[in-house]
């Protein structure tokens, strides 16, 4: 299944770091998103277009993961001429992320 389907996101941008936040619209679901979206998935994902390293930070409190990309927006929104390349449309790409559903989801 797509992570859209248990999962929506926020972003935003500063010069050539991007920043996703990944929430879990039911809190039940906040054990797969720390199993199956991990730093290194999201590198992979994104690969040819994250320069840098990703870091990713839990906030369980909100069942969200919080990844910061840094080298992620061919040098920054006001530098680059890639438009789909910054922050609304990497949360979108990543929302496109295959997870494997725990038992008892689809």
């Amino acid at each position: 299944m797509k992570l859209r389907e248990i999962a929506h996101s926020r972003t935003g941008d500063k010069g050539n770091t991007s920043n996703i936040s990944v929430i879990a619209y039911d809190e039940k679901h906040y054990p797969l998103l720390l199993a199956q979206v991990t730093s290194e998935r999201v590198k992979s994902h994104f690969a040819g277009v994250v320069e840098g390293e990703v870091v990713r930070y839990e906030l369980p409190n909100i069942a969200a993961l919080n990844f910061v990309m840094t080298g992620a927006l061919g040098g920054g929104v006001t530098r680059s001429l890639a438009l789909d390349a910054h922050g609304k449309s990497l949360s979108s790409a990543l929302l496109d992320l295959d997870i494997e559903p725990a038992s008892g989801d689809k």
